[in-house]
């Protein structure tokens, strides 16, 4: 019911991306994972172990599960960070698919720096990369990435980790409206419904980490996104009905028995 997911050259039947941060070990990482029924797991390279065979390595743990690893560019503040990262860990990996994420404030809100993402995005894009890009909750600045050769825009909910949900709508369904490319709304997210709600506003997707790794069960939150991802793209199908300020019966009166 809920269709494909296209993202470039690459498709997924789930709508639902993982994180792989702040978990207490790989093993429930991968168990989390599993639960979320996610085919698409982000790590940030600078932090995680995916390219030592030598160290523990979180893709040995995932190995023959199908799900694909989304290296993150989490830790960079420049365009030039970002493109020597991704092109290091193509070599090592193999890997062309990315989470472009450049941070402008290190100390606070963690919001993204647009203006040099966007100068990654274009470098990157000919390198032949498939770009999935971080960003502001700002149409405009989503409609630029598009333009600049992003594969998918990630507008922020709210600030990376803060459980505060989908602080401004409007702006949510604006990209949506504004682009053609997938739209994954990323950053935020607290609970299952505010997953629900980020896809019943019409985005293609959701990421989320934090809500689930650091959540009393994770096993059960990570459930918990799944069914929720499934049902907000579901409501967001089927079409709501328009809000009105006054009442209307269940039952229609006229032709009333007695």
């Amino acid at each position: 019911m809920s269709g494909i997911l296209r993202i470039g050259k690459y498709e997924f039947n789930s709508r639902l991306i993982v994180g792989s941060g702040k978990y207490d070990s790989f093993q429930t990482t991968l168990d989390a994972t599993l639960a979320s029924g996610s085919e698409l797991i982000t790590v940030a390279v600078r932090r995680i172990n995916i390219t030592n065979p030598e160290e523990e390595n979180l893709m040995t743990y995932f190995k023959d599960t199908g799900v694909k690893f989304l290296p993150n560019s989490a830790g960079c503040t420049t365009a030039e960070e970002a493109i020597t990262l991704f092109r290091l860990t193509r070599e090592a990996t193999g890997i062309d698919l990315i989470k472009l994420e450049v941070i402008g404030d290190t100390a606070k809100t963690l919001y993204p720096d647009v203006i040099e993402t966007i100068k990654a995005c274009e470098v990157l894009s000919k390198d032949g990369f498939t770009i999935m890009a971080y960003t502001s909750d700002d149409p405009i600045m989503a409609k630029r990435l598009e333009d600049a050769g992003a594969h998918a825009v990630m507008p922020l909910a709210s600030p990376i980790g803060s459980g505060l949900g989908i602080q401004n709508k409007f702006n949510i369904h604006f990209i949506c409206e504004a682009v053609k490319v997938p739209v994954i709304v990323d950053a935020g997210i607290g609970c299952a419904s505010d997953a629900a709600v980020a896809m019943e506003l019409g985005a293609d997707g959701v990421l989320t980490n934090t809500a689930i790794a650091q959540a009393k069960h994770p096993i059960m939150m990570a459930e918990a996104m799944r069914h929720a991802v499934l049902a907000g793209r579901m409501s967001y199908l089927a079409g709501r009905i328009p809000k009105r300020p006054f009442a209307t019966a269940s039952s229609p009166v006229d032709g009333m028995i007695f």
